[in-house]
């Protein structure tokens, strides 16, 4: 059995000039009288991630911007009507931060930036490595005989 499945968006547009504003026909050259896209593509195997692709080509045709298109996209996960679950595992694939959960963050960045502190202020280097002055490097040299 063969399977052939094909998916279409299509756009048609008119415009009709009133000649009634403005400087005359001039005005009017920045439109084109019929507009006509037809995006078609395979779709026997596309993912969902390809159907959002396909879908933001068609979006884009019809003169969507960019930011508007990612935002509309955004508002499909991040609304009351999904769970805060769902909202959580979104964010775990794209390393987001959800606004409730800054608070968490800053603490555990105050945390390491502690750490990091601490490190940097003692003797011992991160990674284990040690700071000598330049008076035990030079003790260190004689009694290495160098």
């Amino acid at each position: 059995m063969t399977y052939e499945a094909t998916v279409q968006f299509k756009f048609d547009a008119t415009y009709t000039p009133t000649y009634t504003g403005g400087f005359g026909s001039t005005v009017d050259s920045d439109f084109i009288p019929e507009e006509h896209f037809v995006i078609t593509a395979a779709a026997a195997d596309l993912n969902c991630k390809q159907y959002f692709k396909l879908f933001e080509k068609f979006m884009l045709c019809v003169g969507m911007c960019p930011s508007s298109i990612r935002s509309g996209a955004m508002s499909l996960v991040f609304n009351d009507m999904v769970k805060v679950e769902d909202q959580r595992k979104v964010c775990k694939e794209y390393e987001l931060t959800m606004d409730e959960d800054l608070q968490d963050k800053f603490e555990q960045w105050k945390i390491r930036d502690a750490e990091v502190e601490r490190l940097m202020n003692s003797k011992k280097r991160p990674m284990g490595t040690v700071e000598y002055t330049e008076e035990e490097v030079n003790q260190m040299n004689l009694e290495n005989g160098l």
